[in-house]
């Protein structure tokens, strides 16, 4: 695996800033305040030391972010795994209502991947379980492939192509 160059290095928060994680700040503060459903000066202040103390005892152990090419191209990702999701819950009701079990064609598919960065597969994986019907399984060991279970599927390729054509080509496009 080839390192990095230092001047193309992603940015980590610093553990030397104030909020490292000002949005885990912020959740943490929330959930406090939640947890102990009592809104005093006390509790608020608790809220608040916990929120600056526990990212910056954490900010070392946070990956950097990903880095996103095209954020208008990940809104229309979500919009487009949303309908997908939508469409195949009524696909798998009228399989599972009206279909008996033998005649569904369940398959292992194995979709051979061109993703290299990590976020970008566990995007693609992530994607495939939330669609009902598909299941990700294993990530190969070199990280190429993916074990996916289908629900019914005629042609195993036919079904890896078209998973790499949706959501794999597009994840190329945002993560690069």
């Amino acid at each position: 695996m080839m390192a990095r160059d230092a001047s193309t290095a992603l940015p980590r928060p610093s553990s030397r800033r104030w909020l490292p994680h000002p949005l885990i700040s912020a959740v943490l503060v929330v959930v406090w305040l939640l947890l102990q459903n009592d809104f005093s000066l006390g509790q608020l202040l608790i809220g608040l030391v916990l929120g600056l103390v526990v990212p910056r005892l954490s900010a070392g152990l946070w990956p950097a972010p990903p880095r996103i090419l095209s954020y208008r191209k990940a809104i229309a990702f979500v919009l487009l795994v949303a309908w997908d999701i939508a469409v195949a819950n009524v696909v798998v009701a009228r399989l599972v209502l009206f279909r008996p079990v033998a005649e569904l064609r369940m398959r292992w598919v194995r979709v051979p991947l061109e993703l290299e960065a990590a976020e970008a597969i566990a995007a693609f994986a992530a994607t495939i379980t939330l669609t009902p019907g598909t299941v990700s399984c294993e990530l190969s060991a070199d990280g190429r492939s993916l074990l996916v279970h289908c629900l019914d599927v005629g042609d195993a390729e036919e079904a890896a192509t078209d998973m790499k054509r949706r959501y794999e080509a597009r994840l190329k496009e945002i993560f690069g």
